[in-house]
């Protein structure tokens, strides 16, 4: 009996970091819990399925059951109606601007009389955001230069931005001997730029989305906050392949076809509100995460111009709801002429959709240095969600 005890505690255990707590049932479908031990979701003491009555603004609690009999958590259910978008697998560029300039480093100044360092025996760190100094709004590093040169050595109200938190430090600039300027010991940015693939188009949202993973600073690691940014037309022109330890990567030219406007840089990629119509035919469902499965697939992306073919490929669905958001599943390229042009996966096809039984399941995020025929791919269900909150955040603003 101990032993079996042991046995159904390990089992309930390992279900419990296995499984979701949250789920969607398309209107008329089933719940399927992808589990290697049966798992029964129970509602209302009987097997949940999409008749069920809705409550609580669209979402049901259930309790799960191993074997249908021995409980061991809870999950909210909600049901939806059929998710259908554009899936598109073309390159885009990226202009983005923060809001305020990011600190990437700060260094000593040299003066008469010794090194000095202002911003750091202020407070400031890397990975803060200038936002204003007296009052004025800082945008560009040119901003930053103006007001601080223009301060004649005096103390400055700098009013700054640290993990989503404002803070006012006070900085007193140094004159430089190299330059015979007041400098506080600071390098910023204010914009960055780069090139990724756009997974698809949310016609009941409006929102266009690509990269499937967020833009962060190369220097400090951190996600961008932004201030504007724009999605713009692109051209894959060449190719470095990817090695084991050296990542290859898409080069391309960016147009000035703005394709839309960003509003909204997360863990799972990049949502823009779309300029222009977008023509939705071909419209593709998609898939639940809890659909996904294990086998083959297709990576739908662009190596050369802007047109986007498919690829073979596998994928691993990752079995534990404490993965990264963004690592929702390991794609295995195995397409001989994606591999030929490539090596696997390369910077620039984050945002590649994936295709499963005529489905769009997920997009490209990461690859794995040490084999770059691997990487991970984030849900397509998780990527909707994110287009909803960005359409969300529109409705706010107006």
């Amino acid at each position: 009996m101990l032993i079996l005890d042991i046995a159904v505690f390990s089992a309930l255990f390992y279900l419990n970091d296995l499984i979701d707590e949250d789920f969607k049932i398309k209107k008329g479908g089933t719940l399927n819990i992808n589990s290697p031990l049966p798992v029964t979701a129970v509602y209302n003491g009987t097997e949940l399925n999409a008749s069920h009555t809705v409550e609580n603004d669209g979402s049901i609690n259930v309790n799960l059951k191993m074997f249908g009999i021995i409980p061991f958590s809870t999950a909210n259910v909600s049901i939806v109606d059929e998710m259908q978008v554009m899936v598109l697998g073309q390159p885009f560029g990226m202009k983005l601007y923060t809001k305020g300039v990011l600190v990437v480093d700060i260094t000593d100044v040299v003066t008469d009389d010794g090194n000095k360092n202002p911003a750091k025996e202020s407070g400031l760190c890397v990975g803060d955001y200038i936002c204003s100094v007296e009052g004025q709004k800082v945008s560009t590093n040119e901003d930053l230069v103006r007001l601080v040169e223009s301060c004649h050595g005096g103390k400055l109200r700098f009013d700054i931005n640290r993990d989503g938190k404002s803070q006012t430090l006070y900085i007193t600039p140094v004159l430089s001997s190299d330059t015979g300027k007041h400098k506080i010991g600071v390098w910023v940015r204010d914009s960055s730029a780069g090139i990724g693939t756009l997974t698809f188009y949310s016609p009941s949202t409006d929102i266009i989305c690509g990269l499937g993973h967020g833009v962060c600073d190369e220097d400090t690691g951190t996600l961008l906050e932004l201030e504007s940014g724009e999605l713009v037309s692109a051209e894959i022109h060449d190719v470095k392949k990817g090695e084991k330890g050296t990542a290859g990567q898409l080069n391309g030219r960016l147009s000035n076809n703005v394709l839309g406007r960003i509003r909204l840089n997360c863990s799972g990629g990049v949502y823009a509100l779309a300029t222009g119509e977008i023509s939705a035919d071909n419209l593709t469902e998609v898939a639940l995460k809890n659909e996904v499965k294990n086998g083959n697939a297709q990576i739908y992306c662009t190596l050369s111009g802007d047109t986007p073919k498919l690829y073979d490929c596998k994928i691993s669905v990752k079995k534990s709801k404490l993965n990264s958001a963004t690592q929702n599943m390991v794609v295995t390229v195995t397409d001989e002429e994606l591999l030929g042009i490539t090596g696997g996966i390369v910077q620039g096809l984050s945002g590649s959709p994936i295709l499963q039984n005529g489905k769009l399941v997920g997009a490209v995020t990461h690859v794995l240095l040490d084999d770059p025929t691997r990487g991970y791919g984030i849900f397509a269900e998780n990527m909707l969600e994110n287009a909803q909150k960005a359409e969300q955040s529109l409705k706010k603003a107006s």
